[in-house]
């Protein structure tokens, strides 16, 4: 029975066989002495590199394993790809850097590959356009506006840090209440 349909050969023609038992000894007085097999390194050596079939062997294609991919046209998909010519971790911490909450609508307008990227651009969008109406009723105090403005500063970077280090992972941190709403603007993308 041959399991495997990409080997021309039954797997037992090929095979490496263990070598023979040692012929019985005689006993002796003296104790055994421990002999390690004599190697035969053979063309049929399971181990050796030249016995080995090239890649094109197995598949015939460059594509991958058996061929294009079952979406058809969609065989270089890489998640860490930005339309810009900017690195992924690069372009997520702009969502935050770029005078929130205009950079993540810039970024909303010309990125469209990387799904992480827009997913910050949506949360900093939507995080800062109701921190700015915060800013706008309590404007009449100079007090509350600088306290707000620090923890804006604050709020920006160590949202645009957690961009920047979860870009690897692709992980999202998401705000409460507008983490959700962006991901989900996202995910409905």
């Amino acid at each position: 029975m041959d399991f495997a349909p990409y080997q021309d050969t039954a797997p037992e023609h090929e095979r490496a066989l263990s070598p023979p038992p040692p012929p019985p000894r005689r006993s002796s007085s003296r104790s055994p002495v421990a002999t390690s097999p004599q190697l035969n390194r053979s063309s049929t050596d399971p181990f050796s590199t030249s016995a080995l079939p090239p890649p094109s062997h197995f598949g015939g294609s460059a594509a991958g394993f058996g061929g294009p991919d079952v979406e058809g046209g969609r065989l270089n998909v890489n998640l860490f790809e930005t339309s810009l010519p900017i690195r992924l971790d690069y372009e997520a911490m702009l969502a935050y850097l770029l005078l929130p909450p205009a950079g993540g609508v810039i970024l909303l307008v010309m990125e469209h590959k990387s799904d992480y990227v827009r997913f910050h651009a949506w949360q900093s969008s939507l995080l800062f356009a109701v921190v700015f109406i915060i800013h706008l009723v309590f404007s009449f105090s100079k007090v509350i506006s600088w306290l707000l403005f620090v923890g804006d500063l604050l709020l920006i970077g160590f949202l645009s840090l957690h961009a920047y280090r979860d870009a690897d992972t692709l992980d999202r941190f998401e705000v409460p209440f507008f983490g959700r709403i962006a991901s989900s603007f996202v995910d409905d993308e």
